[in-house]
């Protein structure tokens, strides 16, 4: 016996969410159902003259492909989210303008003068910073470190409540490593990337998007 519509889509939804995935279904100008998989979210596309038993069985059979694939869509993800800081100079040895907290500075360093500005001044900075988005998160780490790091922003070992920065913050706006200071300290709440994770952040930092963006080389430039 067939499940009736409503709990067909309700069990796939079930699903996904164990799954981490949030399940949105649109109807467009499409003439196939097209799906998207996302970090935490199964996209459907439907064409707008298409009965709901068609949608839900199409939506039924791709939710093992979708909590299958998810997992690397995540890994996908992560690795463009934290592309190699490295990439702000593409002549790191070489005398370059310096950026402060996304301004440019009025003078050059080389690449290991520049690396060691860098660290003081976030090192300047991180203590009042902490102090800052400690309460408003409402986690509180155990240590702190800097760490020239070529593919993250920043770390966080749940365990030992040990935080990493990456030295090349200080090139960005400032809210930037607000952000990320922000991002470590909600996983010694949630230790993944989850939709409660997210919505953890958004709550200590509603605009967190916007520097997430930078960092993430999604905008053009610095503003």
């Amino acid at each position: 016996m067939l499940q009736d519509k409503t709990s067909i889509l309700t069990d796939a939804k079930a699903r996904l969410s164990q799954a981490g995935i949030e399940l949105h279904v649109t109807k467009k100008h499409v003439k196939n159902i097209n799906f998207r998989l996302k970090p935490h979210t199964l996209t459907v596309s439907v064409p707008r003259v298409i009965s709901t038993v068609q949608i839900e069985q199409a939506v039924a059979k791709r939710v093992p492909w979708a909590i299958a694939n998810h997992a690397q869509v995540l890994e996908q993800y992560k690795r463009k989210q934290h592309r190699s800081p490295d990439t702000l100079n593409e002549n790191a040895n070489n005398d370059s303008p310096l950026l402060l907290w996304g301004c440019t500075q009025p003078f050059v360093l080389n690449h290991d003068e520049k690396m060691a500005y860098y660290r003081q001044q976030l090192a300047d900075v991180m203590p009042s910073l902490f102090e800052k988005w400690q309460p408003v998160v409402g986690a509180s780490a155990n240590e702190i470190r800097l760490k020239k790091m070529h593919t993250r922003w920043g770390s966080c070992n749940t365990r030992a409540r040990r935080i990493w920065l990456s030295t090349y913050l200080p090139a960005y706006p400032l809210e930037c490593t607000e952000y990320v200071i922000v991002h470590e300290l909600c996983h010694l709440h949630q230790a993944n990337h989850s939709p409660a994770f997210w919505q953890a952040v958004a709550t200590a930092m509603p605009d967190y998007q916007r520097w997430h963006n930078i960092l993430a080389g999604k905008t053009g430039q610095l503003d």
